[in-house]
């Protein structure tokens, strides 16, 4: 890891642990290594740290691109591996980005619904997961969080301590059979599929 990261990943832990009560149930089936995708559902900003630091290898985010903006920690996020997008339209040079990253044998964490929670449920896949899958037929590993939109969500000022758990669901492998179809549709299908292997994850105490 790189030293900014490394700093980052290890605040990341004692944040989590010590404020959040934080687990990973069924850590063991995160890949490792070579080209992947973690697909998790969006609670909170406490997300991609969190997503983060359940893997011993370095990854890559996707954020807003208003974030970049932020003082002090803007300049910072693209040396923690931020991937600046434009939710204002279907962008896809970060979209091109995470395809790069992907098939040059590295990891990403992808939100399918594209964005936070609004009310702690799940939100509707987007395309835009799919439209990777197509392009890489990278391994998915599902996962989903619990506690966090509890802890810090949308609209909140700051977080609150309170049990976070994120459970790693078994990885997903498309082939070019689930390739039929094209366009949004196709997309939409696959992003979906993954959502759907999302919402079938159980909170195991």
């Amino acid at each position: 890891m790189g030293a900014v990261y490394s700093v980052g990943y290890n605040l990341s832990k004692l944040l989590a642990y010590g404020y959040f009560s934080f687990r990973v149930v069924h850590r063991e089936r995160i890949i490792e290594s070579g080209g992947a995708l973690l697909a998790m559902n969006h609670q909170s900003f406490l997300d991609p740290p969190l997503a983060g630091i359940c893997c011993r290898r370095q990854i890559h985010y996707l954020a807003r691109r208003s974030l970049l903006k932020w003082p002090i920690l803007g300049p910072i996020f693209p040396k923690l591996n931020v991937i600046p997008v434009d939710q204002e339209r279907a962008d896809m040079s970060a979209l091109k980005a995470v395809i790069r990253l992907v098939k040059a044998g590295n990891c990403t964490v992808i939100f399918p619904e594209g964005s936070r929670t609004p009310d702690g449920t799940l939100q509707p896949a987007q395309p835009g997961l799919g439209l990777v899958i197509a392009r890489t037929l990278a391994p998915i590993v599902p996962m989903r969080i619990f506690g966090a939109y509890e802890a810090f969500a949308r609209g909140s000022k700051y977080p609150k301590p309170h049990p976070i758990t994120i459970v790693v669901g078994e990885p997903l492998y498309f082939t070019e059979t689930d390739l039929a179809g094209s366009g949004r549709d196709l997309y939409q299908s696959l992003s979906q599929r993954v959502m759907d292997r999302i919402a079938a994850i159980e909170y195991e105490r």
